[in-house]
């Protein structure tokens, strides 16, 4: 028998902010040495926070240099949530669940060698890991992708749609050949990252990545309410009782969200890539 493998601890990603969403340089959680240069000191507050409820840590990116601005003056600290100087408050969703978060610091601290990079230079590390959950870390989440399709391809054969709905079996099997593609696409991003082919982890290729996979995503749980029909307004019983399609569909209305909105990797690729001009910024 295989040795079993279990999860001892888990981290969350402190990125958002209430008003420093897709704009990510926004960031007014603050930190500060003590005088004796041992500790981060942290206040602030970050939001939509994934699984904080659960983790230990979490990756905090704070403004470490008082009147910096934008991407200058930030650093990546690596906190502990377990302390009296953290709150963590669950967000509940439409799906029922409550996997994202509110997180607030006062006064919570952290050892000063817990910082990731240079302090003042954490936007570069940020953007790096971005790079990785846009790109080629979301590889593991085609197997979950893929057992989703498997159960909406079952329902439509509970309910006799490959044979009365063509439109619907096309696109079912659309969908498997996108996904075969997003898999091979993984790897091949994955591949290159090892042969140390840095530009595979982030820049365009996360972006182009992020963009397939989270459309894909969404036409899915679109998919998935068309097999159920009618059923699928539905919830079982007098509560709020979601079955697994209803919450693939609510949560997926999310994907084109987090971790970077489309119309934010859509920029990333027109600037950053193709050389368009920047979009004119508010003045």
């Amino acid at each position: 028998m295989a040795p079993g493998r279990h999860c001892e601890e888990l981290w969350a990603q402190g990125y958002s902010e209430p008003d420093a969403g897709s704009d990510l340089a926004n960031v007014q959680t603050r930190a500060r040495l003590t005088e004796d240069g041992r500790r981060w000191v942290v206040d602030g507050q970050k939001v939509w926070t994934s699984n904080a409820h659960f983790s230990q840590w979490v990756f905090v990116l704070a403004r470490t240099e008082p009147g910096s601005q934008r991407h200058q003056g930030l650093s990546f600290l690596l906190v502990p949530l377990d302390q009296d100087g953290v709150e963590v408050r669950p967000i509940e969703q439409l799906t029922g669940g409550s996997e994202f978060n509110e997180v607030f610091f006062t006064g919570a601290t952290t050892d000063a060698d817990l910082v990731v990079g240079e302090p003042g230079r954490g936007w570069g590390v940020a953007m790096g890991l971005l790079g990785f959950e846009r790109g080629v870390s979301t590889l593991a989440q085609t197997v979950d992708y893929a057992r989703e399709l498997d159960a909406v391809v079952a329902l439509a054969r509970e309910h006799h749609v490959l044979d009365e709905q063509p439109v619907l079996r096309d696109r079912l099997a659309g969908l498997k050949v996108e996904l075969e593609v997003i898999r091979a696409q993984g790897l091949r991003g994955l591949s290159a990252v090892a042969g140390g082919e840095d530009s595979a982890a982030g820049g365009g290729a996360g972006s182009i990545f992020k963009l397939v996979w989270a459309n894909w995503h969404q036409r899915l749980g679109e998919v998935a309410m068309q097999v159920m029909g009618q059923a699928g307004l539905q919830t079982r019983g007098d509560d709020y009782d979601l079955d697994e399609f209803q919450r693939l569909f609510l949560f997926s209305r999310a994907d084109t969200i987090y971790g970077g909105s489309d119309e934010v990797q859509k920029n990333i690729l027109a600037e950053r890539v193709l050389g368009l001009p920047r979009e004119p910024k508010g003045t």
